[in-house]
């Protein structure tokens, strides 16, 4: 297999300028590697004679093709190769290469340069073939500059749309398209005047918050929409913090929110621990409007909602990606508490919690009975009583 890689970062612009060293690395090759548009940039620079492989997917074949190779490789990546670059997943597969690194500047950078703008704060997330999960944790927590790079699906139209749909108003948008190349524009908008704009498929994005806005913890129990003529159908503010609390989602990956109702556990935890996957299972079909309602009001997004009766959907694709949760909690169980419990503490992390609130004592006894029989260890009972409601047992157990 080739010991070393040479990664070289290109701009759009069609005559590369690169540095003195990366063209005598150049010069030195045979074997050569980079996507259709970085062998049409660097077209000038590759000897007459050489081999090239093509990144695209599927990526496995391509590392194997470079696996195969002989002698140094030079791979071309656009901007900096360890800025969401294909260079990183050289690094994954070739851990003991040698690596020399001739990076160019990132397209954020070189949109930052073209707007005046100091970077040194900025927070950046990449939607180019994955999810929202990055942004949406930079946003939540009310990132004052965030750096963007879109893609042709994901494109800052989609972005603003989003943005606006969960009340992420309070920033301006600059879109750089097509940086250092022939096409390139930089254009300023409103998240509104965004929406309905067209833009090229090479383009990112800065979000430069106007205004910051006020982050809650604690959102009081009347501000949520609840289920009509069922006001109490809701695990309320004292108790839902403290559930929080119970549940040890600052450590946590993937959190299970069982019969979430108005939402207002999982928007909670989505508020408070971005970083957390949250997943919220309910069988009442009118829930699922009232969660995409609560999640927009107080600007939740990301929050994974399945609809159904739970025991059918207990299963690892809503798990991590070990197939394993992080915590649990059992907001409603249709009297089936057992059963719930016994489909969570099959799958949950060593560390792991579930959480149940308990009004009856039939409820306690029975998770306190089904946490012993998955040799869950149970934590001390926490008793609380909300204004003038009945007393509820926030208990807890947690895998060994």
């Amino acid at each position: 297999m080739s010991e070393q890689f040479i990664v070289i970062g290109l701009s759009d612009s069609q005559t590369p300028d690169v540095s003195a060293g990366a063209r005598e690395a150049v010069d030195s090759c045979r074997v050569f590697a980079g996507g259709e548009r970085h062998r049409m940039i660097a077209a000038a620079l590759v000897p007459e004679g050489s081999r090239w492989i093509t990144i695209m997917p599927p990526l496995g074949k391509v590392l194997d093709e470079l696996a195969r190779a002989e002698g140094p490789v030079v791979v071309f990546t656009s901007g900096d190769p360890l800025f969401y670059g294909f260079g990183a997943t050289l690094l994954k597969r070739f851990p003991d290469a040698r690596y020399r690194y001739f990076p160019a500047f990132s397209s954020l950078q070189l949109l930052a340069h073209r707007v005046r703008q100091p970077y040194q704060t900025m927070r950046s997330a990449s939607l180019v073939g994955r999810g929202w999960q990055e942004l949406d944790r930079l946003l939540i927590e009310r990132a004052e500059l965030v750096g963007v790079l879109c893609d042709r699906k994901k494109t800052p139209a989609l972005l603003a749309a989003r943005m606006l749909d969960y009340g992420f108003d309070s920033y301006e948008m600059v879109v750089g398209e097509a940086l250092g190349g022939p096409e390139e524009r930089v254009r300023s908008f409103d998240l509104g005047d965004a929406v309905g704009e067209v833009f090229h498929e090479l383009c990112c994005v800065l979000l430069r918050s106007r205004t910051v806005k006020e982050r809650m913890f604690g959102i009081a129990d009347e501000r949520f929409e609840g289920l009509p003529g069922r006001p109490d159908m809701i695990t309320k503010m004292p108790v839902r913090l403290a559930t929080l609390s119970r549940l040890n989602l600052a450590n946590c990956s993937s959190f299970w929110d069982v019969g979430f109702c108005t939402g207002s556990v999982s928007i909670e935890a989505r508020l408070q621990f971005p970083g957390v996957g949250v997943t919220a299972f309910e069988k009442r079909p009118e829930c699922e409007g009232i969660m995409a309602r609560n999640a927009s009001v107080f600007g939740a997004p990301g929050i994974d909602v399945v609809m159904g009766d739970f025991l059918a959907h207990c299963h690892d694709s809503y798990a991590g990606p070990n197939g394993m949760i992080d915590a649990a909690f059992i907001g409603g169980h249709g009297g089936r508490l057992g059963e719930v419990l016994d489909c969570i503490a099959g799958r949950l992390s060593p560390g792991g919690r579930v959480v149940v609130n308990a009004v009856l004592p039939e409820t306690l006894d029975g998770f306190h009975a089904g946490a012993r029989r998955h040799s869950l260890q149970l934590l001390d009972d926490l008793v609380l009583m909300p204004g003038d409601h009945n007393p509820i047992t926030i208990a807890a157990a947690v895998r060994l």
